[in-house]
C-alpha cells in the first residue's frame, strides 16, 4: 500500500500544495471528478496520457484512506 501512495505528492508552490500525481500538475481531486463523471481508468488515461493504471489506484486508495 505504501509503494503506490508513494505516486502521491505534495509541494506547496504545486497547485496551492493540493495532493497530485508523481510531482506533475494532474491533481488527485482531478482525476477522482473524471471517474466520479462517468469516464472509466482507460477514459481518463486517454484524456490524461501521462497517467498510468497505477496512478488511477493510488488516487482511489488516497481518496478511500483520507
Amino acid at each position: 500500500m505504501e509503494t503506490i501512495l508513494s505516486r502521491i505528492t505534495y509541494d506547496i508552490n504545486q497547485c496551492g500544495g493540493k495532493p497530485c500525481i508523481r510531482n506533475m500538475r494532474i491533481r488527485v481531486s482531478d482525476v477522482l471528478s473524471l471517474l466520479a463523471n462517468g469516464l472509466t481508468s482507460q477514459h481518463v488515461i486517454e484524456e490524461l496520457p501521462d497517467l498510468k493504471l497505477e496512478d488511477i489506484q493510488a488516487c482511489l486508495l488516497f481518496e478511500k484512506i483520507k
